[in-house]
């Protein structure tokens, strides 16, 4: 057991060994591509993902940091709504949300319709919202809850009593908030905006959709265009190296929160009461607060339900019903088990650590590979599972594994496995850690075998984290177009793929339903985020 644990945890870090061994075999040739591509198109690719990065740091900060400090420290009118409803664009997959306001914005759009009517011009009297600016406002609005909530549970566990203490020695509010809640927020701030790049660094939708020459788009320009592997690997991996080290900044910056938010201090925060605020201070706190989701949620959803309602006057919302049930069924499919298997992974080795038979250095170094593959993005794995494949169908034929694994379910479910088996073991390793080891001492006194304790103890306390993790894992998996788009079976398409297709080919009535589809899947982790806040 504790072997084929080992080896299938090793199966999922092929990927990312993948990408990483097309190094091993730096030839003339390979070399030859290397220096092409570094006179040529890896500066501009390299130059874009930076400015793109910097811009959506800065913007995630500024909004998730300025919306979680106003629902943590101050108190004024729908405070309460804020705190869960500045979740709300979670749910909206950043290429959905580019459908959208390409829509809303292009010179053919409302608004433009409008300010033209109303001043009387014929040019634009927009930017284009296909572009590198376009794209980071968009990214901003997406991404910004990463941010918010972090710093929001990290002010809120500590930021009132501490502003209350320094209140009381006599620091006026701008004093409170540059120097006491902001250094409490850093931590929350960078871990934040970590999570927030590697969500950005990983798209494909907007980029593609947008004409943007990132490193992911380039990725899969010369996978897929120019047929290049070792141009596409060498690309990937420095897609890889740029997300280990956002993820080595964001496991260094939770290491800091979590010692940051471990001692209470003189006052507790249920002592403590949120500055009331009034007038124009009330007024500017609700405006911060609203404008967030009016533009990240509210908006979009908007649009998309308008232009799914013009495609209905022409009958089936512009697609065959019988076509959209049956991309919503593979969807669904997909996800189910995808979510399943996943969980039962995280399971296995969630409950082997905690028996203490995952001690060996090989399955804690695989289980810590499975742990870190949310970080890796969808374009790293597609190409570090297409590489290894493409190398054993010309060493090793008759094993016929390429067969099974390009343009085949089992090749998709064993990337959504690499991408999204850390989420469900992270719910599942929280869920465990809530039960005491008193609970697996008391089994052993009365005898009671590992298989009984794990079934009759743990699995009824672990099955609120094992529902959890299986949602996150299903809604994920609805959401992923990378990985989807390139190794997904011939004519069986899902629900993210088809609107992304459609929306490419300028059919955005049509790719409104499937959008909409997305998104209300996607408030499944809104709701329970909501719910858990208002325990807390």
């Amino acid at each position: 057991m504790l072997r084929l644990v080992t080896l299938f945890c090793l199966l999922l870090a092929v990927p990312v060994l993948g990408v990483l061994g097309s190094w091993l075999a730096l030839d003339a040739q390979a070399l030859g591509i290397l220096r092409h591509q570094l006179d040529t198109v890896l500066p501009q690719y390299a130059w874009a993902s930076l400015a793109l990065s910097v811009s959506v740091a800065l913007g995630v900060a500024v909004v998730g940091g300025a919306t979680a400090a106003a629902v943590s420290l101050f108190e004024f009118p729908g405070r309460r709504f804020f705190e869960w409803g500045l979740l709300l664009p979670m749910a909206m997959p950043a290429y959905v949300a580019a459908y959208a306001y390409t829509d809303f914005l292009q010179f053919s759009g409302p608004l433009q319709t409008a300010l033209r009517e109303l001043t009387g011009a014929q040019k634009a009297l927009w930017p284009d919202v296909r572009s590198l600016p376009g794209a980071v406002a968009l990214f901003i609005l997406c991404l910004y809850p990463y941010v918010y909530l972090l710093t929001r549970t990290a002010l809120s566990e500590r930021g009132v009593a501490l502003m209350e203490a320094a209140r009381m020695l006599g620091a006026g509010t701008l004093r409170r908030v540059r120097e006491v809640a902001l250094p409490l927020a850093r931590p929350a701030l960078a871990a934040g905006i970590a999570l927030a790049l590697m969500e950005t660094l990983a798209d494909y939708g907007v980029g593609a959709y947008f004409g943007l020459t990132t490193l992911t788009t380039g990725v899969y320009k010369a996978w897929l265009v120019l047929n290049d592997r070792t141009a596409a690997a060498q690309l990937a991996s420095v897609l890889l190296f740029a997300v280990a080290m956002l993820l080595w900044l964001e496991r260094r910056a939770q290491a800091r929160l979590r010692f940051a938010t471990s001692r209470s201090g003189a006052l507790h925060a249920a002592e403590a009461r949120p500055l009331p605020l009034r007038g124009a201070a009330a007024a500017g706190a609700m405006l911060l607060c609203a404008l967030p989701i009016l533009l990240g949620f509210v908006l979009p959803v908007l649009v998309l339900a308008r232009l799914m309602w013009q495609e209905a006057a022409y009958g089936e919302f512009g697609l065959p019903l019988a076509r959209f049930v049956q991309w919503g069924l593979a969807s669904l499919k997909l996800s189910a088990l995808a979510a399943v298997l996943a969980v039962a992974l995280a399971l296995v080795l969630a409950y082997l650590a905690r028996v203490g038979q995952g001690g060996s250095l090989l399955l804690r170094a695989s289980g810590r590979v499975v742990s870190l593959g949310y970080a890796v993005p969808g374009a790293v794995i597609a190409i570090g599972i297409l590489l290894p494949l493409g190398w054993l169908e010309q060493h090793l034929p008759q094993l016929g594994i390429t067969a099974l694994m390009t343009g085949t379910i089992t090749g998709l479910l064993y990337a959504y496995l690499v991408r999204f088996s850390g989420v469900a073991l992270q719910s599942l390793e929280a869920g465990y850690a809530r039960i005491t080891p008193t609970v697996d001492e008391t089994a052993r006194m009365l005898g009671a075998s590992r298989l009984r304790m794990f079934l009759e103890l743990h699995a009824p306390l672990l099955a609120r984290s094992a529902w959890a993790a299986a949602l996150l894992v299903f809604v994920d998996v609805m959401k992923e177009l990378p990985a989807t788009l390139v190794l997904r079976p011939f004519n069986s398409d899902t629900l993210a793929v088809v609107a992304y297709q459609l929306a490419r080919d300028e059919r955005l009535g049509e790719a409104a339903l499937p959008s909409l589809a997305i998104v209300a899947v996607g408030l499944i982790p809104v709701i329970m985020l909501s719910r858990a806040m208002r325990r807390a």
